[in-house]
C-alpha cells in the first residue's frame, strides 16, 4: 500500500454517499465515469467530508479495523474526488463548495498546485447537499509526524519546510484581477471585518454550553487584537487554511508538493492572514509542550526552519513587509479557536458521532491560553 493509499477508508456508517442519484447525476457529467462505481473515503479531514470516486473494476475497500488505516484496491479506470459540506447545521459562509468550484475553476491555469474543478452541483436532492467533483491529484499527507519512510533526514525536513513556505508566497503573486477573481472579496477593511465576523462565530459557536464560562480567558486576547489592528498593506488571494496537511506531497520527494487541497475559504485579503495562521502551526522544538498538542505541523523534527527563518524565507521570497507578524500569529489563534468549537460544539449537540471531536473542547481552551501567552 503507498502512502497515498493510507489516506483511503472504507466510508464512515454515518457519512456515506447515497448514490442512488448521484451515479446516474455523475454518469451523464463527467467524461470517463464508465464501468462500476466505487467509492472510498479521506479519512483525513475534520470538516468537509471528501470521498474518492472510481469508475472501473476494482475489489472492494474492507471496513479497517478500530483506530488502524484500511486497505484499498489498485487504481483502475477514471478517478475524481467528490468534497462536500459536512452534516448538520452549517454556520453562514462556511465551507462553501460554491465558492471552491469557482476559485478552482479560475486557479488552476495561474496556480500550478491548484487542482482543477471539473463539476459542481447546487442541486441539494442529489445527495443532501451542494458538492463539487474535482480531478484527483496523487500524493500523500504528512499530519501528525514524519512517516517513517522518511524520518531522520533532517535536510529534507528543511527542504520541506521552505517548499511549504515557497507556495505560499507563489499563491501571493496571482493576480486574481487577470484570472477573473478580482470581485472575490474585498481587499479594504479585511483585517477589520475578519476580527468582528470570527468574533461574531466566537459568540455563536458557544452556544450557552457549560464551557462557554470557562473559555473568558479569549477576552484579553480580543481586547489586544482589536487596540492593535495593523494597517492596510495590499491583498492577495488567500487560502485561508494554509497548512501541511493541506498539502499533497510526491511520494518520491516529499519536498516537492503536488497539490494544495480545500479552497473553499478562498478569499482576497492580507497576505500575512495566511502566513500567520501557518505560523500558528510552527512548532518549535523548545515551545510549550501543549502547543504540540494543541496544533501543530511536525516542524519540531530535526532540520525543519525555525519561525523566524520561515518568515524570512517569505519576505525574500513575496517581497512583503513582516513586521507585524505578531498581530496576524495572534488572529490566527483566536481564529483556530473558533473553527475548532464550531466542530466540538457539533459533536456536542450530536451533529456528528465523530469520536476524534470529543477532545476538542481542550484544544480551545488551549489556543486561548497560547494567544495570550504570545501577547505576554
Amino acid at each position: 500500500m503507498t502512502l497515498a493509499d493510507a489516506e483511503l477508508i472504507a466510508e464512515r456508517p454515518d457519512e456515506r454517499l447515497d448514490t442512488t442519484r448521484l451515479e446516474p447525476y455523475l454518469r451523464e457529467r463527467l467524461p470517463g465515469a464508465t464501468g462500476k462505481l466505487s467509492v472510498a473515503q479521506f479519512h483525513g479531514g475534520k470538516a468537509n467530508l471528501t470521498y474518492l470516486l472510481r469508475f472501473g473494476s476494482a475489489r472492494p475497500l474492507p471496513s479497517p479495523p478500530a483506530g488502524q488505516r484500511g486497505e484499498r484496491s489498485e487504481p483502475v479506470g477514471a478517478e475524481f474526488v467528490l468534497r462536500r459540506p459536512p452534516l448538520g447545521p452549517i454556520p453562514p459562509g462556511a465551507h462553501d463548495m460554491r465558492r471552491e468550484h469557482r476559485v478552482l475553476s479560475a486557479l488552476n491555469a495561474a496556480y500550478r498546485l491548484a487542482p482543477q474543478s471539473l463539476l459542481l452541483c447546487e442541486d441539494e436532492s442529489v445527495i443532501g447537499a451542494v458538492f463539487l467533483v474535482e480531478e484527483r491529484r496523487r500524493g500523500f499527507v504528512i499530519r501528525d509526524d514524519i512517516p517513517p519512510e522518511f524520518a531522520g533526514r533532517p535536510q529534507l525536513n528543511r527542504r520541506i519546510g521552505f517548499a511549504l513556505v515557497d507556495a505560499l508566497a507563489e499563491l501571493h503573486r496571482v493576480d486574481p484581477q487577470a484570472i477573473g477573481l478580482g470581485d472575490l472579496g474585498r481587499v479594504e477593511g479585511y483585517l477589520e471585518r475578519q476580527l468582528s465576523g470570527w468574533t461574531r462565530r466566537w459568540q455563536a459557536s458557544l452556544g450557552g454550553s457549560e464551557e462557554a464560562a470557562s473559555r473568558d480567558g479569549m477576552a484579553p486576547v480580543l481586547r489586544w487584537l482589536a487596540g492593535r489592528l495593523p494597517g492596510e498593506r495590499g491583498g492577495a488571494l488567500l487560502h485561508n487554511d494554509y497548512r501541511l496537511d493541506n498539502c499533497l506531497l510526491d511520494g518520491t520527494d516529499p519536498a516537492r508538493i503536488a497539490a494544495v487541497l480545500d479552497w473553499d475559504m478562498c478569499t482576497q485579503g492580507d497576505p500575512l492572514a495566511d502566513l500567520g495562521y501557518l505560523l500558528n502551526y510552527w512548532v518549535e522544538p523548545g515551545d510549550d509542550p501543549a502547543w504540540r498538542a494543541i496544533a501543530s505541523m511536525p516542524t519540531w523534527r530535526d532540520g525543519f526552519p525555525s519561525r523566524a527563518e520561515a518568515i524570512g524565507r517569505y519576505a525574500a521570497r513575496s517581497g512583503r513587509d513582516v513586521d507585524d507578524i505578531l498581530w496576524y500569529q495572534v488572529f490566527a489563534a483566536f481564529k483556530l479557536a473558533v473553527i475548532i468549537q464550531q466542530i466540538y460544539i457539533r459533536y456536542v449537540r450530536g451533529q456528528t458521532r465523530d469520536a476524534r471531536f470529543a477532545a476538542y473542547g481542550r484544544r480551545v481552551l488551549g489556543l486561548a491560553a497560547k494567544a495570550g501567552t504570545l501577547i505576554g
